[in-house]
């Protein structure tokens, strides 16, 4: 009798296991799919998936779920989306994306390809004050222009140099950003891969934007009572991604950050059914990928004092399977960090912990910034990371190996500090 009880506890914990597991995944699968267009604004996808994750974190069995209201600016590209590079159509998202502060284009341009090799700034405008180069395309490895940044600026300003535009070569797979989409520039700028710009003459463009003034978004908090009120920790993660790049495609953001956001519904549920000793604060944030506005609103407008966070930790694209967990560490974090690898040792949830240097790279920086000790997890390098903000980061190529480890590793910091 006393194996078959021990069997059934083993069996019971293993299923509550496995079920967290499932809920993981199902989250993540319905985050990442058509329905809510990339959890970006141009069609809303973000703020359906706000009230997708407030029904979530009531089915955990939370005391209190509340949205906090915020607005933002920004750039989207969600209408036409064509490309014509010497009159072969280029794939968007594969072949080519928009800067994020882009204006949209329309009309054939002429291709002005910088010479890298022999780079003469002073020739480059002699080349396009030139009759053929009216109203061009300047084409040029992005990292070499960001090198040459006075010689490019001036291709940028209204009226210089007689170009329409630019356009940024940077390897496949071709990425998409909007942190610096709060505004839109006067002229076009449009990432290609090389292969797609090699000797390209000539470019057709059909791609519009709309510039989004006064969004509204919100921030979904969850909160557990502990059985002490005067401290608390803190979970964060962002539920907004990237959206649309035109009509036909969106970034599905499986890994960023539906894998985070997830985990932390999850806690959620868990320490609904075993009370913790302090507070637990569970928030998932919009506005991440818009430079990070969502965290920075909350930062200033806290729920409860920022100086009663015992740690919060930060989850951003942990749906990965690399055997090193990489992390960034707040100057208050610090004080706990030793304890974090010791567990992580004994534990061998991890081969190892990569501490970065602290960078304002996601939520947990506006914290930190504010001196609230902070561990921010991501998983770095591994099979699913290369396809952060591209059209692959999807619900097939994100990887489930690190959840438990992440779950666990914070789990047990908390019943040990």
């Amino acid at each position: 009798m006393k194996k078959i009880f021990i069997f059934l506890l083993a069996f019971v914990a293993f299923q509550l296991h496995a079920q967290d597991l499932e809920q993981y995944k199902q989250i993540i699968k319905e985050l990442s799919s058509e329905k809510y267009q990339g959890r970006g604004y141009a069609k809303g996808g973000a703020n359906m998936a706000g009230k997708y994750l407030y029904k979530e974190f009531e089915k955990a069995g939370v005391n209190t779920v509340v949205c906090q209201p915020f607005t933002l600016d920004i750039n989207t590209f969600a209408g036409e989306m064509k490309l014509w590079a010497d009159g072969k159509e280029l794939t968007a998202g594969v072949d080519y994306s928009m800067r994020e502060y882009s204006p949209g284009v329309h009309g054939e341009f002429p291709v002005y390809h910088v010479d890298t090799l022999n780079f003469d700034p002073e020739k480059m405008y002699a080349d396009l004050a030139k009759p053929e180069y009216a109203n061009c395309l300047v084409a040029c490895e992005f990292w070499f222009t960001y090198r040459h940044g006075k010689d490019f600026a001036r291709l940028q300003k209204p009226g210089e140099c007689n170009n329409a535009g630019l356009i940024y070569l940077w390897p496949a797979p071709i990425k998409f950003f909007k942190a610096y989409g709060h505004r839109v520039v006067a002229k076009p700028i449009i990432w290609v891969t090389p292969e797609a710009i090699e000797g390209v003459k000539s470019i057709r463009a059909d791609i519009d934007n709309e510039f989004l003034e006064g969004y509204e978004c919100f921030n979904v908090i969850a909160k557990v009572e502990g059985q002490k009120h005067d401290s608390c920790y803190v979970f964060t993660a962002h539920y907004d991604h990237l959206g649309n790049l035109g009509n036909d495609i969106y970034y599905a953001g499986a890994n960023d950050n539906a894998s985070g956001t997830a985990a932390i519904v999850t806690l959620a549920a868990y320490y609904a059914k075993n009370q913790p000793e302090y507070d637990m604060y569970f928030i998932a944030f919009s506005g991440e990928d818009a430079n990070l506005r969502g965290s920075e609103y909350y930062a200033k407008h806290p729920l409860v004092p920022l100086e009663q966070i015992k740690y919060l930790f930060n989850l951003d694209m942990i749906g990965d399977n690399n055997p090193v967990q990489y992390c960034e560490v707040s100057d208050e974090g610090m004080r706990g960090f030793a304890l974090f690898e010791q567990i992580n040792n004994e534990q061998h949830y991890f081969k190892s912990l990569n501490r970065g240097e602290l960078a304002a790279n996601s939520d947990h920086y506006p914290f930190a910034s504010r001196h609230v000790p902070v561990i921010f997890l991501e998983n770095q390098e591994g099979d699913a990371f290369q396809w952060y903000h591209t059209v692959f980061d999807t619900y097939e190529t994100v990887r489930f190996e690190s959840y438990e480890p992440v779950f666990k590793l914070v789990r047990d910091f908390i019943e040990r500090y």
